[in-house]
């Protein structure tokens, strides 16, 4: 989901709400994919630990309520999800969202269905940490050399090699290739149909 303009917006509201210092769209973009608690960390150094979770309420406060920054699906991504499934790819979601935020996501869209499982970063480790991708395998019982981490952070990327999985770099999200090549991405793509595309030449026509 194209949902970088709302982060930012619900992530600089929070700040303003708790008098925090003002927060910059690329510094907060910067940090897209990590868990709340370590993205506040790395936003505004030196905060105290006590307002951490007061920082996380009013982010999901903007994030699940009241902001109106529109949210919405890339191009192809609802088609090529359910093609996918059609196909026989076991598909999951591995995210910084909370558990709260994948839900919604999964209710506005109507694509809960798709994915067989999921981890928000309030579950489990946040990201580059690989616990929940071996979480996700160990539960789909999934090998990790059959497996792909599909991404638009570097985050993402780390966390498929911090795995021992492959990545694939998608250059249409959050963060720049050039970010996500250190971890030596399997593939790039520009499209989500880009990205079906190949996936069916690697694995199902091969």
């Amino acid at each position: 989901m194209d949902s970088a303009a709302r982060i930012v917006a619900c992530m600089q509201q929070a700040a303003r709400d708790l008098q925090q210092p003002e927060l910059t769209d690329s510094a907060v973009r910067d940090i897209i994919g990590l868990g709340l608690p370590e993205a506040i960390r790395i936003l505004i150094p030196g905060i105290a630990e006590d307002m951490i979770d007061p920082m996380r309420e009013r982010y999901g406060h903007h994030f699940l309520g009241d902001d109106p920054t529109p949210v919405k699906l890339f191009p192809g991504v609802r088609e090529g999800l359910e093609k996918l499934q059609r196909q026989g790819f076991v598909l999951a979601v591995a995210t910084g969202k909370s558990r709260r935020g994948i839900d919604k996501v999964f209710s506005s869209t109507g694509l809960g269905d798709v994915f067989v499982a999921s981890r928000g970063a309030d579950e489990t480790a946040s990201k580059p940490d690989p616990l929940m991708i071996n979480e996700i395998l160990a539960e789909t019982g999934m090998r990790a050399e059959h497996a792909l981490m599909i991404g638009d952070t570097e985050y993402d990327m780390e966390m498929a090699a911090n795995a021992g999985i492959d990545g694939l770099a998608v250059s249409y999200g959050v963060h720049t290739l050039a970010r996500m090549q250190p971890f030596s991405p399997v593939q790039e793509v520009h499209s989500f149909t880009e990205m079906v595309n190949w996936l069916e030449s690697r694995y199902v026509a091969g």
